[in-house]
């Protein structure tokens, strides 16, 4: 199950509901100022990144900026107790199912959640339109 992390004033985390919904996948959404993330959540998002915290702080939240802590000083329970107290230092939205994480919202990337057959039909489409296009182009 895809599951969805959001704030409600994030622009992106709409545009990454409304392509879940457009492509009728089924996800649990959870707004993570209502609701902050459990360690074990955290800990989940931490284990599909490539660089760990890195990709999943807001650098550029105004939270970010007024901290009087360096993040890289924090020992992991600190780090994930921050986490819980200031959701708005997570970036959003936060898209992951059991395999996969994509943090921000980006059009190319977000097909990943697409099943494979869908995204080889798609993919047959593509080379199926290319060929015509040679064809016309040969005549």
């Amino acid at each position: 199950m895809i599951k969805l992390y959001v704030s409600p004033s994030c622009t992106s985390c709409r545009k990454a509901k409304a392509w879940l919904e457009e492509q009728n996948l089924e996800f649990e959404e959870k707004n993570i100022f209502h609701e902050p993330l459990s360690q074990d959540e955290i800990k989940n998002i931490l284990s599909l990144t490539e660089e760990g915290t890195e990709e999943i702080i807001s650098y550029r939240s105004q939270a970010y900026q007024s901290l009087d802590v360096d993040i890289e000083d924090l020992s992991m329970n600190e780090l994930l107790a921050l986490f819980k107290n200031q959701p708005s230092l997570i970036r959003r939205p936060i898209i992951m199912d059991d395999r996969r994480l994509q943090i921000g919202y980006n059009e190319e990337e977000i097909r990943c959640f697409l099943p494979r057959e869908v995204r080889e039909l798609e993919l047959a489409e593509i080379h199926r339109k290319l060929a015509d296009e040679e064809a016309i182009e040969i005549a």
